[in-house]
């Protein structure tokens, strides 16, 4: 039986890829084994932005000096790195044996989890409704698509019945799930439909939402009528300014990012949003990246994730004129993460003495690491939980808020 190692770069949406891929791998009779065991070792790169391109080279030429000492035979490379320099690749890299493009939708449950037992996603769509003129993906995806309700049904009874105890539903632009297919955007629908066919799964958590108000509000309806949706809203603003929104090829402006912010904090105002922003976009001033710092510090976002602007090949804004110098857009996302960081902590602040649901991830010495519903696997923020008993991953913990660190939490499990 051949020995198949796997690495997975990049997103989720990535590592549904590859667990679609390694599903298919052992039912032909594979058998996946950690890396450095393997005969055959397969990696899904990621190409996202400059960062994610020179991780991916760097794990492949990790696995070109494995096989050059003779305890690799095989290097298979996979997804949107290849689907980009594939050409480039072969002729630079000659160790690879065998290269595979970015995965189209695959509607097979046949999968192999790579992820932890106690948490898995589940891709319901792929590329993007957009064209924004930073992003290469929909060059790399092609057109929108989604997998249709029933499958994706299955899928989910499959994972409830596993142990899967949070599903954190994927997409690149998840806000318009269903709209080629059924003529309208049909994300709600597909959470009533995993709601009333799962009971096992505690957590259904949505990632990567356009903002659009269309879809929010009644997903907020959602999130007020079951307590199994996480009340977490994963809104990627990318900026604030409207002419650096309008250069983005934003579908909305500030004034539709800040109607949807308010509606969010009256109609659930205990849920946390996660956004994601840019810094220096081509031609972005002083002055707008001030607006975007202020807007910042007003809204006091619970999560935020900050890239500097990286300058794709193929996006319509590689041709941008005004290219911000890297340390100009360097010192602008660390100004952004001060500011983060002092946000972050006045709201942990808040938390000693509170009760709320951790679900423990793993053990960390003798204690262990866990999540509340407001924190996405792998990047918000932890809970360092105490506990008089055994715990394992996947065990959902009331757990009494003692002390903070400067993003995360630090308390004791209660009865």
């Amino acid at each position: 039986m051949k020995k198949v190692g796997i690495l997975s770069l990049g997103c989720p949406r990535n590592l549904v890829d590859l667990e679609n891929f390694a599903g298919r791998l052992v039912k032909k009779g594979y058998s996946i084994v950690d890396i450095h065991k393997a005969d055959v070792a397969v990696v899904n790169t990621c190409a996202f932005i400059k960062d994610a391109k020179a991780e991916s080279i760097d794990a492949i030429l990790d696995l070109v000096e494995l096989k050059k000492e003779g305890k690799l035979r095989k290097i298979i490379v996979s997804g949107c790195l290849v689907q980009r320099y594939k050409n480039i690749l072969k002729k630079e890299l000659p160790e690879i044996d065998a290269f595979i493009g970015a995965v189209s939708l695959n509607h097979s449950v046949d999968r192999f989890p790579i992820s932890p037992k106690h948490y898995a996603y589940l891709k319901i769509c792929e590329s993007c409704t957009s064209e924004c003129s930073f992003c290469i993906i929909p060059k790399i995806k092609g057109k929108f698509s989604s997998i249709e309700i029933e499958p994706l049904i299955k899928r989910a009874k499959l994972l409830d019945k596993s142990g899967v105890k949070e599903l954190n539903i994927v997409g690149q632009d998840t806000s318009s799930y269903g709209v080629e297919l059924y003529g309208s955007k049909k994300i709600p629908e597909l959470l009533r439909a995993i709601l009333q066919n799962t009971k096992n799964i505690k957590w259904i958590r949505l990632l990567y939402l356009y903002p659009d108000i269309e879809v929010i509000k009644p997903l907020l309806d959602l999130m007020e009528e079951e307590p199994r949706i996480c009340k977490y809203i994963d809104l990627p603003i990318q900026h604030i300014n409207n002419r650096i929104l309008k250069l983005m090829r934003r579908r909305t402006g500030k004034n539709d990012i800040i109607e949807i912010i308010e509606l969010v904090r009256k109609q659930v105002p205990e849920a946390a949003i996660r956004t994601s922003l840019i810094t220096g976009f081509p031609s972005e001033s002083e002055k707008e990246f001030k607006e975007l710092l202020d807007f910042i510090e007003e809204v006091k976002f619970e999560r935020l994730g900050v890239f500097t602007y990286s300058r794709e090949e193929g996006t319509t804004a590689y041709n941008f004129k005004g290219q911000i110098p890297e340390k100009v857009k360097l010192a602008r996302l660390n100004a952004i993460m001060i500011r983060q960081q002092e946000i972050s902590r006045e709201a942990n602040r808040k938390m000693p003495g509170k009760l709320i649901d951790v679900l423990i991830d793993e053990p960390e010495n003798s204690d262990y690491l866990g999540r509340s519903q407001f924190d996405a696997p792998e990047v918000d923020g932890m809970v360092y939980v105490k506990s008089g008993e055994t715990l394992k991953p996947g065990d959902l913990v009331k757990v009494k808020i003692n002390d903070i660190l400067e993003y995360d939490l630090i308390g004791e499990v209660t009865k």
